[in-house]
């Protein structure tokens, strides 16, 4: 199996005015909590989201995995829909001391490019910021990171800058290259 670099930049917002919003999108784009844990609902998103770009880590995941992940406290999976379409999601993570991390986020290849990533990604951040006064018990979010690689969409970095989020380490490592998967099994083959 061949090597390739990766570049992976972290990046934050230390507080909630950090959060710059997008333009709302035109059309009938919503978001919505997916409040009922779905282990396949979820894994749908991931694939759909991700099969492009090199999502594999959690393609392996047995349902009583995603079942566990999904119902911890704080865990929140944000959906936007085009005309009743899911169309991307953003998965909120909450850490220990006030930290949340945005593990997940991103839209399926038909809807890029019409505005939807900026708007998620800002609704997003503010959810993570506001995320204690949906879930007693949690602490007050006093950060909020993500991670974005060298494998992410052209545009991925630019849209987090964009939105509020500074730069705060970059670590460059050789990962083995591996096909993306599209977002079902075959998707690509011929």
């Amino acid at each position: 199996m061949t090597n390739i670099p990766v570049t992976t930049w972290s990046l934050e917002q230390t507080a909630p005015s950090d959060v710059l919003p997008a333009a709302a999108p035109e059309g009938d784009v919503r978001i919505v909590r997916s409040e009922a844990p779905s282990p396949e609902f979820s894994r749908f998103l991931y694939a759909s989201v991700g099969g492009d770009i090199r999502w594999v880590d959690r393609l392996v995941w047995p349902y009583a995995r995603w079942q566990e992940y999904l119902a911890r406290p704080g865990v929140e999976t944000w959906v936007a829909y085009e005309r009743g379409t899911p169309a991307g999601y953003v998965e909120l993570d909450p850490q220990d001391d006030g930290v949340v991390e945005i593990a997940y986020f991103g839209l399926i290849p038909a809807f890029r490019g019409r505005r939807i990533g900026g708007h998620l990604l800002s609704y997003g951040a503010a959810r993570a910021w506001d995320l204690a006064e949906r879930w007693p018990g949690l602490p007050e979010t006093k950060r909020v990171w993500l991670h974005t690689c060298s494998l992410d969409g052209e545009h991925a970095m630019d849209n987090y800058l964009r939105r509020g989020f500074k730069l705060f380490d970059t670590k460059v490592e050789e990962r083995p290259e591996v096909t993306a998967p599209g977002p079902w099994p075959g998707a690509y083959s011929v």
